[in-house]
């Protein structure tokens, strides 16, 4: 079978076009309580899933934020568009990035930028975002094709299809994953040098994002704890 015509690809690529974002009319022209929140993310970034009972988005995880500065507190315990456009983008920027460096890039945007505070509207902001990140997609799509067709040319020696089958998935796998590492390189010195330049003359740095990280990964750890008691 051709590399172009294998299954396991287009199901691969399929995947990825099925990752999708909230569009800005899918937002509530209201202000929402926090258990709105939660239930608005987990049906509209449920493609997102890795596993159907994963909690995209719990209360602890938006105390957290605001806790930190990357969310600013709601009003009236109420939350805006802004924070929900936020939101989403914390979302998708704490699967790369720390929560020190995710605090380091929202906290000039909120000061400038959050309820109207700037020249341009959050919600410009966040359709500009994901209006690149669109037209990306094809472009990581064919580059996920041509390094699939790359580790079809290793371990031709292998006689043994299930052990040359392991040895290829694992090669793409390490590609795929040396691509982010050096992605993620660049976007710690963009970070480094434009948004938190290091303080010289203290050399400190603030621990307390990574602990609330912590102490929010702990939450998750728990919550998946309880569901799967609740399989068993």
């Amino acid at each position: 079978m051709a590399w172009e015509d294998s299954e396991e690809l287009r199901e691969l690529l399929d995947r990825l076009k099925e990752i999708s974002y909230v569009q800005p009319d899918e937002l509530p022209n209201i202000d929402l309580y926090m258990d709105q929140v939660t239930t608005f993310m987990d049906r509209h970034l449920a493609s997102s899933k890795r596993y159907d009972e994963d909690k995209l988005l719990t209360k602890t995880m938006i105390n957290n934020y605001t806790k930190n500065e990357l969310l600013p507190s709601p009003n009236k315990k109420k939350y805006s568009k802004d924070h929900m456009y936020l939101l989403i983008l914390i979302y998708y920027l704490k699967s790369v990035l720390s929560i020190t460096d995710i605090q380091a890039i929202l906290k000039p945007l909120n000061e400038k930028f959050f309820d109207g505070a700037g020249e341009v509207p959050f919600e410009k902001i966040y359709e500009e975002i994901f209006a690149i990140q669109k037209a990306q997609s094809d472009v990581v799509a064919k580059d996920i094709a041509r390094k699939w067709k790359a580790v079809q040319g290793t371990y031709e020696d292998v006689r043994k299809k299930d052990q040359q089958e392991f040895l290829r998935k694992l090669s793409l796998i390490c590609m795929l994953s040396f691509d982010v590492y050096m992605k993620k390189q660049i976007i710690e010195q963009i970070i480094d040098k434009e948004f938190a330049p290091h303080d010289a003359q203290s050399g400190e740095k603030d621990e307390k994002p990574e602990k609330a990280k912590k102490k929010e990964e702990k939450a998750e750890k728990k919550s998946e704890k309880k569901s799967e008691e609740k399989k068993k």
